[in-house]
């Protein structure tokens, strides 16, 4: 390894001694007075000459090393604070995550299925809707909102009867979703929604799991599983 080293700082030391050709080389080499029958240099003009040249060369190492060190001080004095606020942000990212991993490993072990963005629990008992939503809202969650049709294919899955967050109980005929939002995308039942036998059916069930358009709107005060749904996004 030392002699590795040592031979790497020796040639770029060669690099920095192999001085390009002096002005008037030609000339050096003809001083036998030969090539042309040019006379020979007198000896005290070629040492004034390498000396006068070398100090030229100096000088301009002098100036180059000048300019290289304020620039590295202008490049740290630029981009260091720029490192550390990096640096800052990403501990700050990271710490993030590992909060988000372990949400998602208390979730996971609490029985909770994943689909992005959100967990979902599915219940193993039956209560009315208002029941179900206070249960959704104990775990820090609420029913599911379903907002594309990738979500509504994954609420199919589950073949239960269940209770999602879709109600019209604060306005008739205006379905609502329980965030407030209100609905436009409807994946309805055949003939539904209605009020079958006059009786006000203001909750949404998840009922026909066979087809597509798998709602059904029925009395919030029947008794059904339900869907509650945690969004953490990661």
């Amino acid at each position: 390894m030392v002699k590795f080293v040592h031979k790497e700082e020796s040639e770029i030391t060669m690099d920095y001694v192999n001085l390009p050709a002096l002005p008037g080389g030609d000339a050096l080499k003809s001083c036998s007075g030969k090539d042309g029958g040019v006379t020979a240099a007198v000896p005290g003009m070629k040492v004034y000459r390498l000396v006068a040249v070398s100090f030229g060369l100096l000088c301009i190492l002098q100036g180059a090393l000048n300019i290289s060190l304020r620039l590295a001080l202008d490049y740290s004095d630029t981009k260091v604070p720029d490192k550390e606020a990096s640096c800052n942000n990403l501990t700050k990212e990271s710490a993030e995550l590992r909060g988000k991993l372990v949400n998602f490993h208390y979730y996971f072990n609490q029985g909770w299925v994943y689909f992005h963005p959100s967990f979902y629990y599915i219940s193993s008992v039956m209560k009315s809707w208002n029941d179900s939503r206070d249960d959704c809202l104990q775990r820090g969650a609420d029913l599911m909102i379903i907002n594309s049709k990738e979500e509504q294919e994954f609420s199919r899955k589950f073949h239960k009867l269940t209770w999602i967050g879709l109600t019209e109980r604060e306005t008739k005929g205006v379905w609502k979703w329980v965030d407030g939002t209100t609905l436009t995308e409807s994946y309805w039942g055949p003939g539904e929604p209605n009020d079958n036998k006059n009786k006000a059916e203001e909750c949404v069930e998840l009922r026909f799991h066979d087809i597509e358009n798998s709602w059904n709107d029925i009395s919030c005060k029947n008794q059904n599983f339900w869907i509650c749904e945690k969004i953490i996004t990661i």
